[in-house]
């Protein structure tokens, strides 16, 4: 498998370092990063940025690989990352490029792209978390329209969302993976009640959303009714598939910054933390490798990752742990201070063996897909 890139792809990282270096010293000053509709602006404001130069569509409309270049190089220089843009960067958008209709991809692709819109993810439910295929939220056809009613939970930037990728079960009847569908329904349609949930380090990120009876359009529908459970899963190997590959570069980065500072206050000359530090660089550099390979195998296939981004994702997430563990042993006090990114950070990736799929649910997909182990009864 080649890993390398080539001069075509080489001479567009030229271009986008220059670009990122010209632009990101004129950036207005970030908000604070608890404030999520100040931060809906600044996001959106820096998507407009790079959809006026020409870097927008990077996440559906490049190759795999310059979209790995894209992210290593934005995230390298220290650049926005996409926050409130996240699910439509990166779920719903290349959901909707793969699966999307010409009339779907027009309508909601462009706003996307130019920060004009944002999107959230209402997938989980509060008895439909790892098993959420088990989800309950139904969809009645009545003519034209699905008459929703349900209720959401742990969804993505719902409060400050303009759409939100749903899914509903349309036919309660059939086994529970084949009555699924995946739907675009406007976050400002009567009968939908957002609250917001407050995480550990004070952000409201994610909402409960309750819905009763919201009508959606059946043209809002991604798929063929019922196959929503296959659509899900083109959304979730993108999710799990190259939508951290920035933060692996951030790690990296991350992993530098904490060994200079054991340089300067005297942690580094305790052999368990340099131990634990270079084995944590071993580590990034292995996902980094493992990314590159899913990217090759994806552009191989057709652009849409495969089971590997489960493999990445897995031990990603424990990683990520690991490395947030190791700066507060480097830290000490100041670990706890909350003026600090990495503490706001260590809080986040408590999360992460849960968030897009558990690690169980990693294990599982690992064991079928790739081992051709049995499924368990």
């Amino acid at each position: 498998m080649d890993l390398s890139c080539t001069e075509e792809e080489e001479a567009y990282r030229a271009r986008l370092r220059a670009w990122l270096a010209a632009t990101l010293p004129g950036l207005p000053e970030r908000p604070d990063p608890l404030d999520w509709p100040a931060r809906r602006a600044y996001d959106c404001g820096w998507q407009r940025r790079l959809h006026d130069a020409g870097y927008a569509d990077t996440h559906w409309d490049a190759s795999p690989t310059q979209r790995l270049i894209f992210l290593e190089e934005t995230e390298r220089a220290g650049a926005p990352y996409v926050g409130a843009n996240f699910v439509g960067l990166l779920h719903a958008g290349p959901t909707i490029a793969a699966e999307g209709t010409g009339a779907q991809r027009a309508r909601w692709l462009p706003p996307i792209l130019r920060g004009d819109e944002v999107w959230c993810q209402g997938f989980s439910e509060p008895d439909a978390g790892s098993d959420l295929a088990s989800l309950r939220t139904r969809a009645v056809r009545d003519g034209d329209a699905y008459v929703v009613t349900g209720q959401k939970i742990w969804t993505s930037h719902a409060e400050v969302a303009d759409w939100c990728e749903l899914l509903v079960r349309t036919d309660p009847g059939a086994p529970k993976h084949q009555g699924i569908t995946w739907l675009a329904v406007p976050m400002d349609a009567p009968g939908i009640t957002v609250r917001p949930l407050r995480t550990l380090a004070g952000s409201t990120e994610f909402a409960e959303v309750f819905l009763d009876e919201v009508r959606v359009p059946v043209s809002h529908r991604v798929g063929e009714e019922n196959d929503g459970w296959r659509v899900t899963m083109v959304t979730l190997s993108f999710e799990r598939g190259t939508a951290f590959v920035g933060e692996v570069v951030a790690c990296r980065r991350l992993l530098g910054e904490l060994a200079r500072t054991a340089r300067k206050n005297g942690t580094w000359d305790d052999p368990v933390v340099r131990r634990r530090l270079g084995r944590l660089s071993a580590e990034f550099r292995a996902l980094w490798r493992l990314t590159q390979a899913n990217v090759s195998e994806a552009q191989a296939t057709g652009g849409v990752p495969g089971a590997g981004g489960s493999v990445f994702k897995l031990h990603y997430s424990h990683a990520r742990q690991e490395l947030y563990d190791a700066a507060a042993a480097v830290l000490g006090p100041d670990a706890l201070d909350l003026g600090r990114d990495w503490t706001l950070d260590r809080l986040s990736s408590l999360s992460y063996t849960i968030a897009a799929g558990t690690s169980q649910i990693q294990r599982n997909i690992v064991a079928e897909r790739i081992l051709g182990l049995p499924k368990g009864r």
